[in-house]
């Protein structure tokens, strides 16, 4: 069966960086209804524990879930998007995991760059949305762990330019992003949460600091 991404795009107009998994997991798997779901899963809590010093900041202990308000009036504060790099997928088995899924339609990854004219940075969180993003931008240079690679945009003068005259208007630099790489947030991917937190913390100090 068929799945459709459940969330509309998280795209301040502020936004410095873009942060882009794969795809949710099934939402019997969700302990709130936005990104990163899985109450087993860490991403809110290295946030957490780089700009607050707790890992427990942005999550609802007793009722298992997260400060989701919490979570969108901090990101926006900050300027930070987030998507998938999957818009439709098949579940080959009835996991989360990356290897058990099936892309059906990739998502609108220019259309995403274009409505976000200050990002200067892309993190690709897990294997498959690093391939995914990669491939759709010609990316040949695989990024080291807590690395980045550098890779051109079109301009988005350039873009509305061309699709409004029908042809290319190359007067206009590209834009320069960052590709980063950092560890899954997921609790398979066998590193410590505050491990994880020293990789996300020097990303975020070069983009969003």
């Amino acid at each position: 069966m068929v799945e459709i991404h459940p969330f509309e795009p998280w795209l301040p107009g502020n936004a410095k960086l873009l942060m882009l998994g794969t795809f949710p997991p099934s939402e019997k798997r969700w302990c709130m209804p936005w990104y990163y779901p899985n109450f087993q899963n860490d991403m809110w809590r290295i946030f957490g524990i780089i700009y607050f010093g707790d890992k427990l900041h942005f999550v609802d202990v007793e009722n298992k879930t997260y400060r989701l308000d919490a979570i969108k009036e901090f990101l926006k504060e900050k300027g930070v998007a987030i998507y998938d790099t999957a818009q439709q997928v098949i579940r080959t088995k009835n996991t989360a995991s990356d290897k058990d899924l099936q892309i059906v339609q990739p998502s609108d990854l220019d259309g995403m760059l274009r409505q976000l004219p200050e990002c200067k940075a892309v993190l690709t969180a897990g294997q498959l949305a690093t391939k995914i993003f990669s491939e759709h931008f010609g990316i040949k240079e695989k990024p080291e762990m807590g690395g980045f690679v550098e890779f051109e945009f079109e301009n988005q003068e350039e873009a509305s330019a061309g699709s409004s005259s029908g042809s290319s208007f190359s007067g206009l630099a590209p834009r320069k992003l960052r590709l980063y790489r950092m560890p899954s947030s997921s609790r398979a991917y066998p590193m410590a949460v505050e491990k994880k937190a020293e990789y996300y913390r020097k990303m975020f100090e070069e983009i969003l600091l």
